[in-house]
């Protein structure tokens, strides 16, 4: 086993069915009296009933988050903080309004609260990426980190299949990537693999039976430990190449990870084997690359950059910005092999299964 140091997260976690009755009470635990609603506009019942439910609390709301958090949206809502005078946030949704939460308390460290409504996942971390002029770039501060997680199962329920199928492929990208971070340690090892197990026998129940209560149960249980995952060890190749497409082309967050997913760990299977063994054994399947691509061609969801918005003459672009300030990585960022892995991923080609490391 080799050496490592594990440090938890200083958070409150409210898991269940129905736990959207608490936010009272966590309010009170904050100490809070002036909450500032982040939304967007489909989710404006959800607002409705937490105003209703905090009353004099609620101190406004603003529906601007958008995906990537661009850095113009975010100096909008600083605005609406400024106005409301807010001493608390509250964030509703997926990564979106959860960056552009993330992105106000890195600039004003006001506590926030996160209510998600998808798998994202990045709840869980003190880390936020943001986008300025197509270039999107992360940054680390406890200032960050949410003060409290409230995951309740029923606001899951109404996400469609498909988004929850990508949503959910994209938390088994942080989990996957946990297994071979080179701060991993044994306890986020065995946290990465449940959620992986979790994740990949829940969506398809999910897609089967879109309410299905104990599915969704599983999903939402799975999310929350990849998030664990994300928000204890850095990540690599697979997110790197994801905030680039995704910055530069502005595809998609969940399908971007969705089709990258199998073509960077087929690339990086000859750097990790102990790794690749574990993805395995939690797909079922004989190869891990292999057995996320045949999962989301069960699932129905776009399984290349071409089909969500990628155009062919950015495959250089993706991969001149993949190289450079490169993540960490188990097997060395090459341009020419890089821009092969993004090839393959815009047609829709099976992952490059076998590869020896250069």
């Amino acid at each position: 086993m080799q050496d490592f140091v594990y440090q938890n997260a200083p958070m409150r976690v409210v898991f269940g069915t129905g736990t959207l009755r608490r936010l009272p009470d966590e309010l009170s635990h904050l100490g809070a009296t002036r909450a500032l609603v982040l939304a967007t506009p489909r989710q404006k019942d959800l607002v409705a009933d937490i105003r209703q439910m905090i009353g004099e609390r609620f101190a406004g709301v603003f529906t601007g988050a958008v995906m990537h958090t661009p850095v113009e949206v975010t100096e909008r809502a600083m605005q609406t903080v400024r106005d409301v005078q807010a001493d608390c946030l509250i964030a509703i949704g997926g990564g979106s309004t959860t960056g552009l939460g993330k992105a106000i308390a890195l600039r004003t460290d006001l506590p926030q609260i996160v209510l998600p409504t998808s798998y994202a996942g990045s709840e869980m971390t003190p880390v936020v990426g943001q986008t300025s002029g197509g270039i999107k770039t992360t940054q680390s501060s406890p200032k960050i980190l949410p003060e409290v997680v409230i995951y309740d199962v029923d606001l899951t329920v109404t996400m469609p299949p498909k988004l929850s199928a990508t949503s959910g492929i994209n938390a088994i990208a942080h989990a996957a990537e946990a297994l071979y971070a080179r701060d991993r340690n044994p306890l986020i090892s065995l946290i990465a693999q449940e959620s992986i197990r979790t994740l990949a026998q829940a969506l398809p129940r999910i897609c089967a039976q879109p309410s299905d209560g104990a599915a969704r149960t599983d999903a939402l249980y799975g999310a929350w430990l990849s998030g664990v995952c994300l928000g204890a060890v850095g990540m690599a190749l697979h997110h790197k190449l994801c905030h680039a497409l995704g910055g530069a082309f502005n595809l998609p967050h969940a399908e971007t990870h969705t089709v990258i997913l199998p073509h960077a760990l087929a690339y990086n299977a000859p750097a990790a084997p102990d790794a690749m063994a574990r993805i395995a054994a939690a797909l079922g399947a004989q190869d891990p690359a292999l057995g996320l691509q045949d999962l989301a061609r069960k699932l129905a969801v776009p399984t290349s950059l071409r089909e969500i918005g990628m155009p062919e003459n950015g495959i250089d672009q993706a991969a001149d910005l993949a190289v450079k300030n490169p993540y960490w990585n188990p097997r060395p960022v090459e341009r020419d092999a890089i821009r092969e892995l993004v090839a393959r991923a815009w047609r829709g080609d099976a992952p490059e299964t076998g590869r020896a490391v250069v």
